[in-house]
């Protein structure tokens, strides 16, 4: 499995115009027929995964490139033009009370495409999972709110989700992908999006929280008591937030940089460490997939693990391009040129092949032409 990305968008008010919809699902749907039937099942998979991909398609569909609207009008595009044809594929959840379906969905699906039980139920276990990673394991402020799963009928699939920050109005995006699946918990990702990097964000699937998720682990393996204890060992009561213990980001980040979600807990889920240790987790994987085991719970491990253990948890964002800033003067780093223009070719030729007038193929090039370089011909 690889996380292959996450994006960070401005938030904007207001609906696509149903006008508008009904044209980006018939675009849709002509050119991921090419695609699939071009390519395959598994390149529509790692298209929609990449978020450079996914971004142009948003663009060639006729949608802001900037806004967060774009990852949940063209996913739920995406999901309508698949039900409509025998494609092999198909999108489960979405937004808000859709993304509560999701599971449901994925059986429902998952009995279409005649998978067996066995991998139905892996299927929602990736669903859950990679929802409870972006929403407990990396916490940057960004409580998710849609949850898109694609599946194919072979039982691949890949994940675009969204979580919103209320302070600034920012969405960010996060992708996944289930080929080469290692592990849920260390570094998933195969490139993260962004604009906006937070000075400090915990990032318990960092390399370097190995040893902190262990520790963790190791902690909520314990009796519930002897782990109060160690809450309160590390709460004094003049404690309100975790600046003191993180001294080299400059103080004037901290005033300007709202970060409720780093506060020390003050409420746990002590049933869910009660489970815990009834349970015994193996490994960092089982712990988080315990329900009930939530942000709170996650970041007062990773703190007792630190002050007590010494077993520190990355607190770097682990956002590592902008597109606003980044990558056109190689800060954080270069654009990936052989990427985007192999996204821009398969865009290209899906276009060029749909089965469109002559006005929306034209429409739809001029689009794509934004997004190649000077030194590419089209």
């Amino acid at each position: 499995m690889k996380r292959t990305g996450f994006a960070d968008l401005p938030l904007h008010d207001g609906k696509a115009p149903q006008w508008l919809v009904e044209r980006m699902i018939k675009l849709a749907r002509e050119i991921v027929k090419i695609i699939v039937d071009e390519y395959g099942h598994e390149t529509l998979l790692q298209r929609v995964s990449d978020p450079y991909w996914f971004q142009a398609f948003g663009c060639v569909l006729g949608y802001d490139w900037h806004s967060s609207g774009l990852t949940t009008v063209v996913t739920g595009v995406l999901k309508t033009a698949l039900k409509s044809e025998n494609l092999g594929v198909a999108v489960c959840g979405g937004k808000g009370k859709a993304s509560k379906e999701t599971l449901s969905e994925i059986v429902r699906v998952g009995e279409e495409f005649n998978l067996s039980t066995q991998r139905i139920e892996s299927l929602q276990y990736a669903s859950r999972m990679s929802a409870k990673v972006d929403n407990a394991a990396i916490q940057a402020g960004y409580p998710l709110y849609h949850h898109a799963f694609f599946v194919t009928e072979d039982g691949k699939w890949a994940v675009i989700q969204q979580g919103m920050n209320i302070n600034d109005k920012t969405a960010r995006r996060y992708h996944w992908l289930s080929d080469h699946v290692e592990s849920f918990v260390v570094e998933p990702h195969k490139a993260i999006v962004g604009d906006v990097r937070r000075p400090i964000a915990l990032d318990m699937t960092s390399r370097e929280s190995e040893e902190c998720r262990k520790t963790s682990v190791d902690i909520a393996k314990e009796r519930t008591e002897k782990v109060a204890r160690m809450f309160e060992m590390i709460r004094p009561a003049c404690q309100r937030s975790l600046q003191e213990w993180i001294p080299e980001i400059p103080a004037k980040e901290w005033k300007e940089y709202v970060a409720e979600f780093l506060k020390m807990p003050f409420t746990i889920n002590w049933k869910a460490l009660k489970r815990a240790y009834e349970i015994q987790p193996r490994n960092y994987e089982e712990l988080l997939g315990i329900k009930g085991i939530g942000p709170s719970t996650v970041r007062g491990l990773a703190l007792v693990a630190e002050i007590i253990y010494g077993d520190k948890p990355s607190w770097r964002d682990p956002v590592k391009y902008s597109f606003a800033y980044g990558g056109k003067d190689g800060v954080p780093y270069p654009v990936d040129r052989k990427a985007m223009d192999e996204s821009i070719s398969i865009l290209r030729e899906a276009v060029e092949k749909a089965r469109l007038g002559d006005r929306e193929r034209l429409s739809m090039l001029q689009k794509l032409r934004k997004f190649v370089p000077p030194d590419v011909k089209t």
